[in-house]
């Protein structure tokens, strides 16, 4: 598969998808739930099993405005608005008892929107600290433009998440935050699989064997277990999504994208730019022998 060949038209590809997305991020940005913006958590137990949908019309009636509902355990249901007086909550309660069932009160807590922020900048953190980690350690385990590569193609990966999102204005949650951190840590594997194969190919290389031969060459001999490999998580996602329930759907959602696109910047992404960046320092050895 001539994979380097090609690499203008996987740039373009991602690029389709990247620049929309980042327009939307700048233009809207991203669909802020209730645990970043601050609300009011109730934690409430029925007698009987309830619906989401049930709940919903409660609250939909009561105009409360945005909320979120998950089911929990046990006829346990989780209801998150914005902050509520007490009369507010009293009267939602008397509905949700007269409309849907007697209920007990678990839990009553008022979430500040200083919480959010801090767990947005918390997750920028992690980020950062994850990448400087991850540039570091390949660095030392390969070369720079490895950990250059791989980086591109992982924060390729985040944008692309957060991009379709922003874009199809999807809420999100605190799991959010933790799907794409997850999404960080995972798709780091198929790329540094590639990257050992090139450079054990590298070790044996003949000396008429071009670079580009060579990076099409590893990327296709892993190419099966990459592709093995990530369906087989997607078969999860898939099936997790669906009938995960609702609480994770945020999370399953955002997992399935980045798992995608991880896979596609692993393979189509990541070589392709360590392949350039090797190219234009061989075109900066010419220039500096040419000048001597």
């Amino acid at each position: 598969m001539n994979m380097i060949g090609r690499r203008k038209i996987w740039y373009a590809l991602s690029l389709l998808i990247l620049i929309p997305g980042l327009i939307s991020l700048m233009l809207r940005g991203l669909n802020l739930g209730i645990d970043f913006t601050g609300g009011s958590k109730l934690e409430l137990h029925f007698e009987h099993a309830v619906t989401v949908e049930q709940v919903r019309t409660v609250l939909d009636n009561a105009n409360i405005g945005k909320t979120e509902v998950q089911l929990a355990e046990g006829n346990n249901v989780i209801v998150r608005t914005h902050p509520l007086d007490q009369s507010q909550r009293n009267q939602l309660l008397e509905s949700m008892k007269g409309q849907v069932g007697e209920l007990s009160i678990r839990s009553d807590q008022t979430i500040g929107p200083t919480i959010g922020q801090e767990l947005a900048r918390n997750a920028l953190l992690a980020l950062l600290l994850a990448a400087i980690g991850m540039v570091a350690y390949i660095s030392y385990r390969f070369e720079f433009k490895f950990a250059v590569a791989a980086i591109v193609a992982l924060f390729h990966d985040i944008l692309v998440v957060a991009g379709l999102f922003s874009i199809f204005y999807i809420e999100v949650d605190s799991t959010f935050v933790a799907a794409i951190l997850t999404v960080f840590g995972y798709s780091i594997n198929d790329t540094i699989v590639i990257f050992d194969r090139i450079r054990e190919n590298l070790r044996k290389k003949k000396k008429d064997e071009p670079m580009d031969a060579l990076v099409n060459r590893s990327v296709t001999e892993t190419m099966t277990r990459s592709i093995i490999t990530v369906l087989m998580v997607i078969f999860v996602l898939v099936a997790l999504l669906f009938w995960g329930g609702a609480s994770t759907r945020v999370f399953n959602l955002a997992m399935l994208i980045g798992v995608i696109s991880g896979a596609y910047s692993s393979i189509f992404n990541a070589s392709p730019i360590w392949y350039d960046l090797k190219q234009i320092e061989k075109a900066q050895r010419r220039a500096k022998m040419k000048a001597a």
